[in-house]
């Protein structure tokens, strides 16, 4: 028996039949294989007891039953156990062969010819088996709803509708197999991608954090692998605060915030986005609560945040209870845009002004991103940020981090001063001279 166990061991005992290496269309049949497994006859009205207590040295198979019919014996039934874990009947313990006894069962083992089919492997062995040997064998996917994302390398590209495939049978609830054929680059944030496997429904519902959230995904950008950074953010926020979010998507951010009883002004420039927007903070009854826009980032700031955010320094200056958070998360480019905070606002701010906090969040490749990040954010802004944080969010690709630094806005670069007044631009001046003499 210890040599039968070797012999399959060494063939790869629950690795697939070599020649459906290569395949490309999904030929389920092709995976039927036959395996000896050993076996035990136990009585069918002990056959529990027995299972319960044998439970560890059963075979372990998806989708295969462990008891089966002797067609032979109306009295026993075969229970399979694991050809890696038991060889004779010393595999048992002492334990196991008290409960024999008591019940009457004999500890005999004897071989069984198994056929395992294509529902009795696993997702990962399949693409293993099929792909080429020695290269990167793709079962991970994000999870959208019924939707499973997934970013194809290069060389598995010739076997993609057989990767959807396979993830879309292994995976109860997924509906739609779905591959990025290009980066996030265009002005809204979406990519284009194909469907590989299953139905073309995009429009799906997702919960995170507790919210429920529905969009199309082909048309709004949503990350799964995000939920611990807008908990995290959401977290900081207290009731009666105030958060501007600049690049607000589907509303992760604004819709939780809306939900701790705060005011919210969410924008996006992707109309999808906005219509998702208006729909998710309707359908979380937070639409009273939150103020949407759909322009872009830099007009958002210099509009609504510049007229808003005086309003709420003045207030919360005075009882000193809440605070303000501007959230930009468009990590391929939101840093940029922090020039459009430079003498946003006009008006000298009292000593104990109450300071907008801004999470902006970046991606680089530099072999110290914090101090990448530091270092950009300072460098557009003009001036040092001594009080600031700078966050970890997750690796994106080898090399490639997202990050978060979050900072109080300084005043020397939120306010304009008098003599940010008078270095205005001649031309800019000289036009106004103009106008007054024109007037006169």
């Amino acid at each position: 028996m210890a040599e039968m166990q070797d012999c399959q061991h060494d063939a790869g005992l629950y690795s697939p039949n070599p020649s459906v290496s290569g395949m490309t269309c999904l030929d389920r049949d092709a995976f039927n294989k036959t395996i000896t497994v050993p076996v035990i006859r136990v009585k069918k009205e002990i056959i529990n007891q027995v299972m319960k207590a044998l439970k560890h040295r059963l075979v372990q198979r998806p989708h295969l039953k462990r008891v089966i019919e002797d067609p032979k014996d109306e009295i026993n039934k075969l229970v399979l156990l694991d050809p890696f874990k038991v060889t004779s009947d010393e595999s048992f313990e002492e334990c196991d062969h008290l409960l024999f006894k008591k019940f009457g069962v004999s500890p005999q083992i004897t071989k069984y010819e198994l056929q395992l089919t294509y529902e009795n492997f696993k997702g990962d062995e399949i693409l293993r088996a099929v792909l080429p040997k020695g290269q990167d064998v793709t079962s991970g996917f994000s999870r959208v709803g019924h939707i499973a994302h997934m970013n194809l390398r290069e060389h598995q590209l010739p076997y993609k509708n057989l990767i959807g495939q396979v993830i879309l049978d292994k995976n109860p609830g997924i509906t739609s197999v779905v591959n990025k054929i290009n980066t996030i680059d265009s002005t809204y944030r979406n990519f284009q991608m194909e469907v590989l496997a299953g139905e073309e429904n995009m429009i799906t519902k997702v919960k995170e954090n507790y919210i429920t959230y529905e969009f199309d995904f082909s048309k709004v950008y949503w990350n799964p692998r995000l939920s611990t950074e807008h908990e995290r953010i959401i977290h900081v926020l207290k009731p009666g605060d105030v958060l501007f979010d600049v690049f607000a998507g589907v509303g992760p951010f604004a819709i939780p915030t809306a939900k701790k009883n705060c005011i919210v002004y969410a924008n996006d420039l992707n109309p999808e986005s906005y219509k998702w927007l208006l729909h998710n903070c309707k359908l979380n009854k937070v639409d009273k609560k939150v103020f949407a826009s759909n322009v872009d980032g830099r007009d958002f700031i210099k509009t609504i945040v510049k007229t808003e955010l005086l309003k709420y320094i003045k207030l919360f200056s005075n009882e000193q209870k809440n605070k303000i958070h501007i959230v930009m998360n468009l990590p391929a480019m939101a840093i940029e845009f922090l020039d459009a905070f430079i003498n946003l606002c006009e008006e000298e701010p009292c000593s104990d002004a109450v300071l907008p906090t801004v999470h902006c969040y970046s991606f680089s490749k530099d072999d110290n991103p914090k101090r990448d990040v530091k270092e950009k954010a300072e460098s557009i802004l003009g001036a040092q940020l001594d009080d600031c944080s700078v966050h970890l969010v997750r690796n994106v690709a080898p090399n490639k981090d997202m990050m978060c630094i979050s900072f109080q806005v300084p005043a020397k670069v939120l306010y304009k001063t008098r003599a940010d007044t008078a270095d205005e631009p001649t031309a800019k001046r000289s036009r106004t001279e103009e106008e007054s003499a024109t007037e006169n």
